[in-house]
C-alpha cells in the first residue's frame, strides 16, 4: 500500500515539474514574438502609411506616366518635402507636383525599356532619404512572332531547337517562351523543358520516335501579349548530327617538305546505321587564327594536305555530316569540329598554301611539266604495272626537292604546287587528295637515282 502511495505521489510531482517547464517555454515564446514586433514595427507603420499608385503597372515603350505618393498624417510631414528617385537615381524637381498636403506626384514621358526584366524601381522618399513606399514600373512591349525555327538530333537519340525572338528582339519585360512539339498526324501536344542550355533553344532528352514526323511550333507570352511562330515539320533522321571525328591524327609524309597526311575514325555512335558519312578539313599554321576549309573532303577517312610552308606547324581539324541515315533525303547537318591536332612539315620554308580538295589551281602548268617529267622517267625505267602506290611519286618528290637546294634550276613555284587528280588522256586540271602511280614489283624495277631522275627534271 506504501509502495502505490509513494508512486502516486512521484508520478503528481513530474506532473507539476512538466506543467512549469511548459510555462515557461510558452512565455519565451511570446517574449521573442514582442521583441521581433518592437523591432519591425517603424517599419510596419511606414508601409501603411505611405503607398504610391499605380502600383507595378506594366506599359508599353514610349508611354508616359503619372504616379502618386501618398502619406499618412500620421508621419507629420508635408507632400513639398518628398523627393522621387527611378533605379536610384534622383528625378528633376520640375517633373513633380504637390496635389496636396499629403499627396505628391511625378510625371515620366516616353519610357524607354525597364533595364532590367524584374522591372525599374520608382521610389517616393522624405527629405532625409528615407524610402516611404515604391513601385515597380515594367516597361517593354508585346512578344513578337518567333522566327528562325530549327531542330537537330544527335546521334538520333534527342532534340534540340533553337529560335530567334523576333526582329525587334529584346521586349525588355520578362517573357515566356515555350516550344511545343507533337506527332503529325496523331499523338498529344507536349511541352519542352528543359531550357537550361543556350539563349532561346530547348531540349528535349529522350521518348522520340524515328520514321515518323513530328511537327514543332514557339509560343511566346508577357504581360503585354503573346506571339507564335510557324509550324515546322520534321523527321528526326532528316536533322541528324554527330559527335565529332575521333582518333584524328596528323603525321609527316615522309621527307616531303610540302605536306602532311591526316587520318581520323568515323562516327562510332553511328557504327549500327545505314549512311554515308562526308567530311570536312580545316587547318591553319601556328602563328595564324584563319582557317583554310577543305568543303567536301570526300567518305574517306584518310586526306593528304599539298602545297604546305615546310617547316611550319599546322592545327588541323575534322568535322562529320551523316548524310542519308536509312534512305534520307535530306543534306544532314554538319557536327562540331575536333579538337585541334597539331603536326609539322619538314625542311625549310616554302610560302604556299594547298588543300586536298578539287579545286583549279594557278600551280597547274608547273604540276604538269613535273607530271610529264615523271611519266617520262617511268616509261624509260618501269616495265609494266602489277602494283599500285604512291610510294615511287613521293620518292621522286623527295629528290626533287634535294635537286632544287643544290642545282637552282628548277623555279620555286615547282615545289609548291598542290597534289592533282590526273585522268589520263584528258584535260583534267582539278585538284584532289591523292595521285596513284604504278610501282614495277619485278626485276627491272626502276632504281631512283639522281642520274636517272636528272634527265628529265633539268630545264
Amino acid at each position: 500500500m506504501c509502495r502505490k502511495m509513494d508512486c502516486a505521489r512521484a508520478r503528481s510531482h513530474q506532473h507539476d515539474k512538466n506543467r512549469v517547464e511548459s510555462a515557461r517555454d510558452r512565455q519565451m515564446t511570446i517574449s521573442v514574438i514582442m521583441l521581433f514586433f518592437v523591432a519591425f514595427l517603424p517599419y510596419a507603420l511606414s508601409a501603411h502609411l505611405a503607398v504610391i499608385s499605380p502600383q507595378d503597372p506594366v506599359l508599353p515603350i514610349g508611354s508616359s506616366l503619372t504616379a502618386v505618393c501618398t502619406v499618412s498624417a500620421e508621419l507629420e510631414i508635408t507632400a513639398r518635402s518628398l523627393y522621387w528617385t527611378l533605379n536610384g537615381r534622383r528625378l528633376a524637381r520640375n517633373t513633380y507636383r504637390v496635389l496636396s498636403q499629403t499627396e505628391s506626384s511625378v510625371t515620366l514621358h516616353q519610357l524607354n525599356g525597364s533595364l532590367q526584366q524584374s522591372g525599374d524601381n520608382l521610389v517616393c522618399h522624405r527629405s532625409n532619404g528615407e524610402v516611404l513606399a515604391g513601385s515597380c514600373l515594367y516597361v517593354g512591349s508585346s512578344p513578337e512572332k518567333p522566327i528562325n525555327l530549327t531542330c537537330w538530333s544527335r546521334n538520333t537519340k534527342d532534340l534540340s531547337c533553337r529560335w530567334s525572338p523576333g526582329s525587334q528582339g529584346e521586349t525588355f519585360i520578362n517573357t515566356k517562351y515555350v516550344l511545343k512539339y507533337k506527332l503529325k498526324w496523331y499523338g498529344k501536344e507536349k511541352d519542352c523543358e528543359d531550357y537550361t542550355g543556350q539563349p532561346y533553344t530547348c531540349y528535349v532528352p529522350r521518348d522520340l520516335a524515328i520514321f515518323t514526323p513530328y511537327e514543332a511550333w514557339v509560343e511566346a507570352t508577357n504581360q503585354l501579349g503573346s506571339a507564335t511562330s510557324d509550324v515546322i515539320t520534321l523527321d528526326i533522321l532528316d536533322v541528324v548530327t554527330t559527335d565529332p571525328p575521333p582518333d584524328v591524327l596528323v603525321s609527316r609524309v615522309g621527307d616531303l617538305e610540302d605536306q602532311l597526311s591526316v587520318r581520323w575514325g568515323s562516327p562510332p555512335a553511328l557504327k549500327d546505321y545505314l549512311f554515308q558519312a562526308k567530311y570536312q578539313i580545316r587547318y591553319r599554321v601556328e602563328e595564324s587564327d584563319e582557317w583554310k576549309v577543305i568543303d567536301d573532303a570526300g567518305n574517306q577517312t584518310s586526306c593528304r594536305l599539298a602545297g604546305l610552308r615546310a617547316g611550319t606547324v599546322y592545327f588541323v581539324q575534322v568535322r562529320c555530316n551523316p548524310v542519308g541515315i536509312y534512305g534520307s533525303k535530306k543534306a544532314g547537318i554538319w557536327s562540331d569540329w575536333s579538337h585541334s591536332t597539331a603536326a609539322s612539315t619538314p625542311g625549310i620554308d616554302r610560302s604556299q598554301s594547298g588543300s586536298c580538295d578539287s579545286k583549279p589551281s594557278e600551280n597547274n602548268s608547273t604540276l604538269r611539266k613535273e607530271l610529264k617529267q615523271f611519266f617520262g622517267w617511268m616509261r624509260k625505267h618501269s616495265y609494266g604495272c602489277t602494283d599500285v602506290s604512291i610510294k615511287l611519286y613521293d620518292q621522286w618528290r623527295v629528290w626533287l626537292q634535294k635537286a632544287q637546294k643544290t642545282h637552282d634550276q628548277v623555279s620555286k613555284n615547282r615545289h609548291t604546287s598542290r597534289l592533282h587528280t590526273i585522268n589520263v588522256g584528258t584535260h583534267d586540271t582539278h585538284t584532289a587528295s591523292i595521285l596513284w602511280f604504278c610501282v614495277q614489283p619485278t626485276k627491272k624495277r626502276a632504281q631512283i637515282s639522281g642520274n636517272s631522275f636528272d634527265q628529265y627534271t633539268r630545264i
